[in-house]
């Protein structure tokens, strides 16, 4: 299994093209410089009025599929 830790901080404004369809996927850096790319809908959960923002955890199996998406800091 692996585990990546990564932050966002995306306005109310930035997230509204993901849920008008615009944007489809979401390509983060995370803390350990790999490059990870993901679907935009993980993220609806976790929308405020101010946005998305924390760090995030993401786990793969070792087939490469998603296990766990969860915000886990501020």
């Amino acid at each position: 299994m692996q585990t990546v830790y990564f932050r966002l901080s995306l306005t109310a404004e930035q997230i509204r093209s993901y849920y008008e369809g615009v944007a489809r996927q979401v390509i983060v850096r995370a803390s350990d410089g790999r490059r990870v790319q993901f679907p935009a809908q993980w993220l609806r959960r976790f929308v405020t009025l101010e946005g998305v923002h924390g760090l995030f955890e993401m786990r793969f199996g070792d087939d490469r599929k998603l296990i766990d998406f969860q915000r886990v800091g501020d």
